[in-house]
């Protein structure tokens, strides 16, 4: 068994400052608004300090963009139905009331031209598409999905709608639109009694 070292307090500090500087300007600035200068200048910390605990602007976003709560614990309910209804009303929740609705279109734009910003917004799609994976695996070991259900597939289910009245109709994912979504996946998703 291997002990892993504590972490200097100091060491800490400075990377929770620097951490929570980079995701104010995210969310205030957009992913384009961010630069090592100006988390530098804004926290205080120097760039050289920076890079040495984020050797580059793609993995210091990438931290920073980990702490847009994105990733909630799943914990099964035993009930795929239930489980989908709970994920689509905590990603409904946080595309409505936290910096992750500010931050993803600004990282979609800058994804299309820089290859380095592909790279974080294919990490945080993995992030999503996992919850929905660990919903899904967990369905299929119940019975409840055929095991051939597709991963993918299930992600663009329950995200796609979302998605697309958070940033293109812009009309609410109120509880009646939340209640449509789950029942329309798992139709699509749910194996048929024996």
């Amino acid at each position: 068994m291997t002990i892993s070292p504590q972490i200097d307090p100091r060491i800490q500090r400075t990377r929770t400052v620097v951490l929570s500087h980079t995701y104010d300007l995210l969310v205030k600035e957009g992913f384009g608004g961010v630069s090592v200068d100006e988390v530098s200048r804004r926290s205080g910390v120097a760039k050289t300090t920076i890079y040495r605990h984020w050797p580059t602007r793609t993995r210091l976003l990438l931290d920073a963009c980990s702490q847009l709560g994105v990733a909630a614990e799943f914990t099964s309910s035993g009930s795929f139905e239930t489980d989908i209804r709970s994920h689509l009303l905590n990603v409904s929740e946080r595309l409505t009331t936290s910096g992750w609705a500010k931050v993803l279109p600004s990282i979609l734009d800058a994804g299309e031209r820089e290859p380095d910003v592909a790279a974080v917004q294919k990490a945080l799609q993995q992030i999503w598409a996992g919850q929905v994976a660990q919903i899904v695996e967990a369905a299929t070991d119940r019975g409840e999905i055929d095991a051939r259900a597709d991963v993918k597939n299930a992600a663009a289910l329950v995200l796609g709608p979302l998605y697309y009245r958070r940033w293109f109709s812009r009309e609410p994912t109120d509880p009646a639109f939340i209640e449509q979504v789950a029942v329309a996946v798992c139709t699509v998703m749910v194996a048929p009694s024996a």
